[in-house]
């Protein structure tokens, strides 16, 4: 692991006690499952097959229509 300059330097006591603090370790934690597909995508997937839907019932009934004009 490369070690990271610090701005501060480190300063040792000449006299006297050195304490020593426990340092901090990483944690690891529990992963965080994202879904494939954001909500924005699946309501835009869901009105762009809603309007299929729609274009799909407005085609079928003009040719109904069109079989009873004939």
């Amino acid at each position: 692991m490369a070690e990271v300059k610090s701005m501060f330097r480190e300063v040792l006591p000449k006299q006297g006690q050195l304490s020593v603090e426990d340092v901090t370790t990483m944690v690891l934690c529990k992963p965080k499952l994202l879904p494939l597909k954001s909500l924005t995508l699946e309501k835009l997937e869901k009105m762009q097959q809603a309007a299929q839907d729609t274009i799909r019932q407005q085609e079928t009934a003009e040719k109904e229509d069109q079989q009873i004009a004939h």
